[in-house]
């Protein structure tokens, strides 16, 4: 998911979590994406092969957090609700590198955000915020937050065919189900000369949802993966 900003300032950064996290788990998520589902990756060309980059991807279901750090060329910190990290799964996720989104204060998880990217990291952004259909009608401005403080590119990344009409958002696809994952042209987040890191913000957040937007929507043209016709099942 994706917090609200929280202002122009940057907070105070904590240590991020571990790197080797993303590692194992993006090797479990490979498995499930390829093995388990029937999916197709297109455009991995896209994401720098080193220093901070921020990927952002729409949200319509349950399967999409593994999709995303099984399939992304780089290892993933992804920030998730903070609920998903209740029970059993929390230590889990926690050593998987994730980071839990307080959605009522979003600052800690974004100051955690930013010193992965300070160290040259990967970031994994659902900006919608939510599950819901993943037109990207909407999104919060986190993404670009951090993207200016941390001086990343912004990856677009469509995910199609995780949840069809009708269906739970928190139902994962059938065996063998044909999904897809593409990657495009990076969103520069860097400020422009002259400009507040406010205007940027803005501006970097803008673009980002409508070439996320326009990447879905010609994907799912190209693919007949549409996306499903309710908000939520």
């Amino acid at each position: 998911m994706s917090p609200d900003v929280p202002g122009a300032a940057a907070p105070a950064t904590p240590p991020p979590p571990l790197a080797w996290g993303p590692v194992w788990a993006g090797w479990i998520g490979r498995a499930i994406a390829q093995g388990l589902w029937a999916t197709r990756v297109v455009g991995r060309e896209h994401v720098p092969t080193s220093g901070p980059v921020v990927l952002a991807a729409n949200h319509t279901g349950l399967a999409d957090a593994p999709l995303f750090v099984g399939l992304s060329p780089r290892p993933l910190h992804i920030l998730t609700k903070r609920e998903m990290f209740a029970g059993p799964m929390g230590p889990v996720l926690r050593a998987a590198g994730q980071i839990p989104v307080d959605r009522r204060n979003g600052r800690p998880a974004l100051a955690t955000a930013l010193g992965v990217l300070r160290r040259g990291g990967a970031v994994g952004v659902f900006p919608e915020g939510t599950r819901g259909r993943g037109a990207v009608e909407s999104a919060r401005a986190g993404v670009a937050w951090l993207a200016v403080h941390g001086e990343a590119p912004v990856v677009p990344v469509a995910m199609l065919g995780t949840r069809r009409t009708g269906e739970g958002p928190n139902r994962l696809p059938g065996p063998r189900r044909r999904l897809h994952l593409e990657f495009g042209p990076p969103v520069d987040g860097r400020r422009r000369p002259g400009e507040t890191s406010r205007d940027a913000v803005g501006r970097v957040a803008l673009e980002v949802r409508e070439r996320l937007a326009t990447l879905v929507v010609e994907a799912g043209e190209r693919t007949g993966l549409g996306l499903p016709e309710d908000e939520r099942a």
